[in-house]
């Protein structure tokens, strides 16, 4: 795989020039990205320091080293696995997955991607400002003397957010380019810091789960295990939603495996990080314990603690670039979706609107609650969530042999009515009611160990089954629904339906407000 000449469209204009596309299908001339363009901005977007900080969860959940290891292996692989297939809406439909998910779930259903979408940008920008700021506030704090008081991490978070902004304001060309970068400076910086920790590492470290542990502690070893795995396999998933809007500028023709496969290894290059995070929390709490104290964990202020001097400002680069990378890959889509839903506003108004609303977020969840404990039961619970509307999706492809009407998955950015996938006044209750019948059962089996239990948690005596079952309920539930009542022939392509019926109903036609000036450049 291998990037595009520079004189393509999309690499040869300025970076400085605003994107002008929204969720519109992305015209054949200008859809030049390659599936390693793909893995690129994927993997840049989690080769960072918020995924260093998800990594140290296993230790902060009483894994020893090699246990941590095993779930964070099992974490990284089933997450690509899942999210993988979800790369080919984008070339296919040559918009965002949001929109394409109006052939499964409705055209007025698609908004649920939206709002999926939404919550998971909030809640990775939150991860990526927060990190990315105490890291550079606690760098400067030991190079140069700055006082770690509530001002120093304000204007940190700040101007930290605020560069993330501008660039998913301009768009998806400058996002690359700060992915392009990122991979290979992050990338250095890890390896960097597998020579400034080499001495102190002991994979050895044994955790709360030893021999000699208690009976009480010793019963909370597969629910912290299992938990753990979650947590890392919340990082993959997460770009479920947001894997269109960087697919989408790939030509239709390019092969769909390299397009799946680009995505998969985007993902398993992320134990880089992961690994990263694993081992520096496990030296973190042989050498300096209380940054990981349930009751108050710190994994930044443990890596500045343990960090040799010299090692001070390639954290601070890290924190800077990584975060970087990630908050644009997950804000600019956001921004992207939003504008569609709320076609009033363009896809610039409405990146700096949920910006804005994240920024606000981010204060109040680093002031106001207890962070860690709100990232590990906030990203879990949107996993749950999202998992089964990618299950929907993912099926609704094979059924649907990969066949899409590119004009009819545009209705509701259009504000109209009909067409193939506009199913009983514009959803389609096969798949919505998989999608929440699913989500909701997931969260009521949640159970974050200290954390977050639903009601349902306990059913598997403490080990959190939560994602097993939503992502069985919603594949027999969607496939069971489709079967018994089967949905339009003519949502299906030539070669018709695979492995489910169908039945002959006339296609509404499209109609009401017509694409107009005004509101084609209120859709970009």
């Amino acid at each position: 795989m291998t990037s595009q000449p520079t004189d393509s469209p999309v690499q040869a204009a300025s970076l400085t020039e605003v994107e002008p596309y929204g969720v519109e299908r992305i015209p054949d001339a200008e859809r030049t990205a390659s599936p390693f363009d793909l893995f690129r901005v994927a993997f840049g977007g989690a080769n960072t320091f918020s995924t260093c900080v998800l990594g140290a969860f296993p230790i902060l959940f009483g894994l020893s080293f090699w246990q941590g290891l095993a779930a964070t292996v099992l974490g990284v692989l089933a997450g690509a696995l899942i999210l993988c297939p979800m790369a080919v809406f984008g070339p296919v439909n040559g918009t965002n997955n949001a929109v394409s998910s109006s052939a499964h779930l409705g055209v007025h259903g698609r908004v649920v991607g939206s709002f999926l979408s939404l919550l998971t940008a909030v809640a990775f920008f939150s991860i990526s400002v927060w990190s990315s700021g105490d890291a550079l506030v606690g760098g400067a704090h030991r190079l140069f003397g700055l006082s770690r008081g509530p001002l120093s991490y304000v204007v940190a978070y700040a101007l930290f957010a605020g560069l993330v902004l501008a660039v998913c304001v301009y768009g998806f060309r400058f996002m690359l380019f700060v992915n392009k970068i990122a991979v290979t400076s992050a990338t250095v910086l890890f390896l960097l810091g597998a020579v400034a920790f080499a001495d102190d590492f002991d994979p050895s470290y044994a955790g709360s789960f030893t021999a000699s542990a208690d009976a009480a502690t010793q019963a909370m070893f597969w629910p912290s295990f299992i938990g753990a795995a979650l947590i890392v396999l919340s990082n993959p998933v997460s770009f479920g939603a947001f894997l269109g809007d960087w697919s989408r500028y790939i030509p239709a023709d390019a092969p769909r495996r390299r397009v799946v496969g680009a995505a998969f290894l985007s993902q398993v290059a992320t134990l880089l990080p992961f690994v990263f995070g694993l081992a520096t929390a496990s030296i973190i709490a042989t050498r300096a314990p209380k940054y990981v104290d349930p009751a108050a964990p710190d994994f930044v202020g443990g890596l500045l603690a343990i960090s040799p001097s010299w090692f001070f400002l390639p954290v601070c680069l890290l924190a800077l670039i990584g975060g970087m990378s990630t908050g644009t890959t997950a804000l600019y889509g956001t921004g992207l979706d939003f504008s569609s839903v709320f076609p009033r506003l363009s896809r610039v108004r409405a990146t700096l609107l949920v910006g804005v609303v994240s920024i606000a977020f981010i204060f109040v969840g680093r002031f106001a609650l207890d962070l860690v404990r709100s990232i590990s039961t906030f990203a879990t619970v949107i996993i749950t969530c999202t998992t089964p509307w990618m299950v929907v999706m993912i099926l609704g492809f094979f059924t649907r042999r990969g066949w899409y009407d590119p004009d009819a998955l545009q209705v509701f950015n259009r504000r109209q009515r009909g067409g193939r996938y506009w199913f009983t006044h514009g959803w389609n209750w096969r798949g919505m009611t998989a999608w929440w019948v699913s989500a909701v059962l997931g969260v009521l089996c949640t159970d974050i160990p200290g954390q977050f239990v639903g009601p349902l948690g306990d059913l598997a005596n403490g080990v959190d089954i939560s994602l097993p079952l939503s992502l069985a309920v919603a594949a027999v539930l969607y496939l069971s629904l489709l079967w018994l009542f089967p949905e339009p022939r003519a949502a299906y392509g030539p070669e018709g339906a695979r492995w489910v019926r169908t039945k002959e109903t006339p296609v509404p036609p499209i109609t009401g407000a017509a694409e107009h000036p005004a509101l084609a450049d209120a859709l970009r």
